[in-house]
């Protein structure tokens, strides 16, 4: 949006208008002793020319994925977005179309959503999907929201420690003000305890999450407990990595009942932490507590294809205090761009860079291993991401030694793990070659330990 500043006659002409003589007589009802009385202290103003120079200095101090080599993970992640998602999506006619509140929204928007949950549902497995939600936590804490609705009666909501920790916040911040209680099962080997999660179901579980791969990147075989949870007549949300979904087994295969995740991988570039793309779909019989919108195909007089808004659960001005959700619109550009990617991957391409990703985080799990620095200390079959244990337990010097060289190496475990604080998360996705994987190895192993870790 253009600025038009106002010129003198502009503000002399607005004066008269409202009939003021001066700009300060506006301010007249604010005490003197809370005015300031001064200029602002802020720097001259610059020629544009300056401006151009000085803010291309300040984006110069970034060291984001494009001039850093990423292996970073945690919930957001440096994959490839073909040319076509950005050229499609910058279409005028998508650009500019947020999610409409009137029931009555444009075909071309009908479709886009119909095709995006179509995509998903094939994807996950599950009956329906709705339009989209914020975010993978939040898209979570609605499934979770979900699934206690549909169990009156039940007040506990079982979740594993290696559910992402950022997940398990938002879970604890909106459960504490309701009457459910959010139990946490520890996994200290970073995989389920199958005895203490049997110990946690009985008839007051209305709700498990269970994540896929977990947040540690292990893969597990999780159908033993979300039977379990269904013995106990719990829901299961399942928590996917969609982009994992092209070599592992759906959701619905192994037992979830509601699937969740984070749409950032789908074609939606990192842009500084968001905004992303929750993404959720469900089995058939909650469809009608799902929160959000669902777009449906069917024909209009003539006989010609056409969408229509099938369902609206938008709490404002349909379900007001009756609602489940408190959702009350999309991210449809993000839901948009995550529709043109999976469509222009297809099973095969999706299969391809998730089969890459494995791969390529095998091999620099491998080579990490093979450094006497460092060792993988939990088990099990991984995907993407894995855990690198840095003996000398320098994690902080060592990631920041790496930084300084240009590449980002992992993301600590002990903000959210503090058991761990001498672990660090890897993720490597299909965009990280053999020799960026090469460079990290050699990086990590020649990181010296800082004197304040040697004397401790």
């Amino acid at each position: 949006m253009a600025y038009l500043f106002n010129t003198p006659d502009d503000v002399r002409e607005m004066l008269a208008a409202i009939g003021a003589g001066s700009i300060d007589e506006l301010f007249e009802c604010i005490p003197p002793d809370l005015r300031l009385n001064r200029g602002l202290d802020i720097p001259a103003a610059m020629s544009e020319l300056e401006l151009t120079q000085h803010m291309e200095m300040l984006a110069s101090k970034n060291q984001g994925a494009s001039t850093a080599t990423c292996f970073l993970g945690g919930g957001a992640y440096d994959h490839f977005v073909p040319a076509v998602v950005d050229s499609l999506a910058s279409r005028g006619e998508f650009y500019t179309s947020y999610t409409p509140y009137q029931p009555e929204v444009s075909q071309g928007n009908l479709q886009v959503m119909f095709e995006y949950e179509t995509l998903v549902c094939q994807l996950t497995g599950m009956d329906v999907s709705n339009a989209s939600l914020y975010d993978g936590a939040s898209a979570t804490i609605e499934a979770v929201i979900l699934a206690m609705a549909s169990r009156p009666g039940r007040s506990r909501v079982v979740v594993p420690d290696n559910l992402h920790p950022e997940y398990r916040q938002v879970l604890k911040t909106y459960l504490r003000w309701t009457e459910f209680e959010l139990v946490t099962i520890p996994c200290p080997d970073g995989v389920v305890d199958p005895a203490a999660w049997q110990a946690a179901m009985d008839e007051t579980v209305g709700a498990v999450v269970l994540s896929q791969p977990n947040y540690f990147g292990i893969v597990e075989d999780l159908s033993s407990f979300a039977k379990q949870a269904s013995d106990a007549g719990a829901v299961t949300v399942g928590v996917v990595d969609f982009i994992s979904l092209g070599m592992l087994a759906s959701p619905a295969s192994w037992g979830a009942d509601i699937v969740v995740g984070e749409g950032q991988p789908l074609g939606n570039p990192l842009q500084y932490g968001g905004p992303y793309l929750g993404i959720m779909a469900c089995r058939e019989s909650f469809v009608r507590r799902m929160p959000g919108r669902i777009a449906g195909q069917t024909e209009d007089q003539s006989g010609n294809r056409c969408w229509v808004l099938t369902l609206q659960t938008r709490e404002q001005h349909i379900r007001r205090d009756k609602a489940t959700s408190n959702i009350c619109t999309n991210q449809g550009l993000f839901a948009l761009r995550a529709a043109i990617y999976l469509a222009l991957q297809g099973p095969q391409g999706l299969r391809e860079t998730a089969t890459l990703c494995c791969d390529r985080a095998y091999y620099a799990r491998e080579q990490i291993d093979a450094s006497e620095r460092f060792e993988i200390p939990l088990a099990g079959p991984t995907w993407r991401e894995f855990v690198v244990r840095d003996r000398a337990g320098d994690v902080a010097g060592l990631l920041e030694y790496c930084r300084a060289a240009g590449v980002h190496a992992g993301v600590p475990l002990a903000p959210d793990y503090p058991d761990w604080s001498d672990c660090f998360l890897v993720a490597v996705t299909e965009k990280r070659t053999e020799s960026e994987i090469d460079n990290l190895v050699q990086l990590l192993t020649n990181a010296p330990v800082t004197k304040e870790v040697v004397s401790a």
